[in-house]
């Protein structure tokens, strides 16, 4: 909350319209949520002329009360009323706070115009018992105003008051009424002026009372002073009237003057009773399981994160965020000792945090502080205390420090300020939107060297941050709509997101659908398809125990939709998913993005011809149709291999250039006895290799011949080692070879089987006759049954 009054202090806006001044402020990038005043009509200053005890009450008093404007009968029942006074008056219309309207009327027979105010009813102080008993408010006799004066200005109730949205990432100027006045100094193109901090030592000098130690590296900045003879007492009406304003309450001198300074400097301050506090001040971190009772009452557990101030032995204070009790300021306390202090912003805001405990010094603390200003607020404070708490200054100040003190400094030229900004400013308009924003700056063969002032912490040494200040002060309002002239390219996937994509597309045309699942998953589940033998990573703090492990592969967690969809009678699954995993290899954190199929019962449902039911061989297709697509033909092979958690006679690890790429198989009877077919490719190393560039031929304009043949071999011949003798045999003019039946029964042996091969041949240059293909024909057989031990059926 900014008080406009306050902020007249330091920049002049008294003839300002606060409403205007309100748009103005928001529309220089400083969002205005509300503008709010507490101003009350037909609210005036009387004087009790007459007070009489009313005729039919016992308690119950009527009252001449002198307006201003003449003299008006008001019927009041506050014990405290009586004849001489100075009251404040809600006359006849006037709309109390919780919208009292005031009428005139009579009580018990008696005319009533009006009616006489506690501060309560005004909203100035809260509905306490003990406010409650103190009666109607009554105004001090050296109080200069007369019957007839608004009440608004005596009560400090003429005041509008700014409620501010501010960005995260702000600095701490919108928090404290000097910073605000810059802003409006600004906007208004005004100079501010700041308030003076003068007072009188004592020749008695602070090192006589308290050694300071600084233990942390936390704290790079901490100066304080000491005062004496202090007298505890009410605060000066302005004071009161300025931190009512801003949404703070008062509460004695000492501790008003304490929020005041926070509040106009931004610098949170506090205030130790010296003689509870002792001789030593050490700032250190706090020693894991200590114990300290805040301001507040509660006790609270500190742990080696927290800052702390301490009488060398016991926490006193917790650094930025709350005072102890053992050194609070009361009533008796005659010498003060003052910190003005920088704390590590990210420390104040988790310690903060992390007790719950959000004070106005914390969100401060939080933000980061100017240390220039750190300084001047001390001296404020010692100004406001030698003048409203009758203190005496002690000579001297200890102070620790270890701040960065460079200057940041960020060079530019006009002609770039304007590319960013898209405007056409000139260097005399650069050099006044510089002064109205009071940054020092030189210009020297058409450059400007600029210094940002250290109030403004949230300003990076970077001509963006100026070109952004310079905009908002310009108004971006005030900017030209133009349309971008830049050349255009068409938008297309690249790198790995290119290749994701693409195989996403083939899958879904070959029936498909993709799944997503958690990345986390159990412990149990992460032990389960650990084919590559990879380390797990647990989670420090999981969420829930069947989330607590970055999976290595995906297997198991398609295996969990399988059971999902299952146990609603989904009898048909065909879905793939395609994600990323995560290891441990040698302390270091590796990703690999990875394709997983699952499939189960029908590929193709048809009642007219019959389904086509999944088995592994048409599994195998879709990831042969798969890696043909991506232009890996030719370079893969399927190796019959035992795998964890795999069918052992239905399972083999998938080699992309001899190089392991993945596995295919179906899943282990005791995982699941269901007839479930799983793929797992590593898609980070299908991206990592090189695809040569497709070759087209043309196709042969002469017609293809096509011949099938079947062999027996024993059942641990694997078909693939077939084709490869046929391909050797066959040479050039055969062109394509197709498996089209397996089968084992009856006219093969019981450790036999049967595997029936389609052969095409066919030559670009001429017409095959039967001659020449039964020749190649009949060598393939010869080679096939001599060299792989089969024998040809039907022979």
């Amino acid at each position: 909350m900014i008080s406009l009054n306050w902020v007249n202090d330091y920049v002049d806006i008294e003839d300002e319209d606060k409403r205007e001044l309100a748009v103005k402020i928001t529309k220089a990038g400083v969002n205005v949520e509300a503008v709010e005043t507490k101003h009350i009509d037909n609210l005036v200053i009387g004087k009790v002329l007459e007070c009489e005890n009313h005729p039919d009450s016992d308690h119950l008093h009527v009252c001449k009360v002198d307006i201003g404007k003449g003299v008006t009968q008001i019927v009041c029942g506050a014990a405290n009323v009586r004849e001489g006074i100075k009251v404040i008056v809600a006359l006849p219309g006037c709309i109390l706070p919780g919208n009292n309207e005031i009428k005139s009327g009579k009580i018990r027979g008696e005319e009533s115009n009006g009616m006489i105010c506690a501060l309560f009813e005004l909203g100035v102080e809260e509905k306490t018992e003990e406010n409650y008993n103190k009666g109607i408010h009554e105004i001090e006799d050296s109080a200069d105003v007369l019957p007839g004066d608004d009440a608004n200005v005596y009560l400090g109730l003429d005041d509008t008051v700014l409620e501010l949205d501010i960005h995260k990432h702000r600095n701490n100027d919108c928090y404290y009424h000097i910073g605000f006045a810059y802003i409006v100094g600004a906007i208004l193109n005004k100079r501010v002026k700041l308030p003076e901090s003068k007072f009188n030592e004592i020749k008695d000098n602070i090192n006589n009372y308290i050694s300071l130690k600084v233990d942390t590296d936390k704290c790079p900045f901490y100066t304080c002073r000491m005062v004496s003879d202090v007298k505890v007492k009410e605060s000066p009406e302005f004071i009161k009237k300025r931190l009512i304003s801003a949404g703070m309450r008062s509460i004695n001198n000492v501790v008003d003057i304490s929020n005041y300074v926070m509040l106009e400097y931004g610098q949170p301050l506090h205030f130790f009773d010296q003689d509870k506090l002792g001789k030593t001040v050490v700032v250190r971190m706090a020693d894991e399981g200590e114990k300290i009772t805040t301001l507040d009452g509660e006790e609270r557990n500190l742990i080696s994160s927290d800052i702390v101030i301490t009488d060398g032995k016991k926490p006193v204070c917790i650094a930025g965020v709350m005072g102890g009790e053992n050194t609070e300021v009361d009533e008796n306390t005659k010498n003060i000792f003052i910190e003005s202090a920088i704390f590590n912003p990210v420390s104040i805001r988790y310690t903060s945090s992390r007790l719950n405990l959000r004070s106005e010094a914390s969100i401060r603390y939080g933000k980061g502080l100017n240390y220039e200003y750190t300084i001047e607020a001390l001296n404020r404070a010692c100004s406001l205390l030698e003048q409203y708490a009758d203190a005496k200054i002690l000579s001297g100040v200890i102070t620790h420090d270890n701040v960065d003190k460079t200057e940041n400094v960020t060079k530019f030229k006009t002609e770039d300020l304007n590319s960013i900004l898209g405007l056409s400013m000139t260097d005399d308009d650069v050099k006044t939107e510089l002064e109205r924003l009071a940054f020092e700056y030189k210009f020297s063969k058409g450059e400007f060297t600029v210094t940002i002032p250290r109030r403004r912490l949230d300003i990076e040494p970077a001509m963006n941050d100026i070109a952004e200040e310079i905009g908002k002060l310009y108004g971006y309002h005030n900017l030209e709509s133009t349309l971008p002239k830049v050349p255009t390219k068409r938008g297309e996937y690249i790198g790995d997101v290119y290749l994701r994509k693409l195989v996403s597309k083939r899958l879904r045309s070959l029936g498909l659908n993709e799944a997503r699942t958690y990345t986390l998953v159990s412990e149990e589940m992460s032990k389960q398809f650990n084919y590559e033998n990879k380390n797990h990573i647990n989670l420090p703090s999981p969420m829930s125990i069947d989330k607590s492990v970055l999976r290595t592969t995906m297997i198991p967690s398609l295996l969990g939709v399988y059971d999902y969809n299952n146990a609603r009678h989904v009898s048909d699954i065909n879905i793939y998913e395609i994600a990323k995993t995560y290891s441990k290899v040698n302390d270091e954190y590796k990703e690999d993005i990875k394709i997983c199929i699952l499939m189960k019962g029908n590929y193709i449902v048809n009642n007219w011809n019959g389904n086509v039911q999944v088995d592994f061989y048409l599994v195998k297709g879709i990831v042969e149709n798969l890696l043909d697509y991506l232009g890996f033909k030719n370079r893969y092979s399927f190796v019959k291999e035992a795998l964890p958690d795999m069918h052992p006679g239905m399972c083999a690890s998938i080699k992309l250039d001899r190089e392991l790429l993945g596995v295919i198989g179906r899943v282990h009877p005791s995982i699941n006895k269901d007839n479930i077919y799983v793929v797992e490719l590593s898609l980070t190393k299908l991206y990592e290799k090189t695809i040569k560039p497709l070759k087209y031929k043309e196709v042969s304009k002469y017609p293809e011949i096509k011949k099938d043949m079947a062999f027996i071999v024993k059942k641990d011949i694997t078909a693939e080692t077939i084709m490869n003798q046929i391909k050797k045999s066959g040479g050039r003019l055969l062109t394509d070879i197709d498996i089209f039946d397996v089968y084992t029964g009856e006219n093969v042996g019981s450790d036999e089987k049967s595997v029936a091969f389609s052969l095409t041949f066919s030559d670009t240059s001429k017409t095959l006759n039967d001659e020449e293909v039964t020749k190649i024909f009949d060598k393939i057989i010869n080679d096939v049954e001599s060299n792989v031990g089969a024998k040809l059926r039907n022979k």
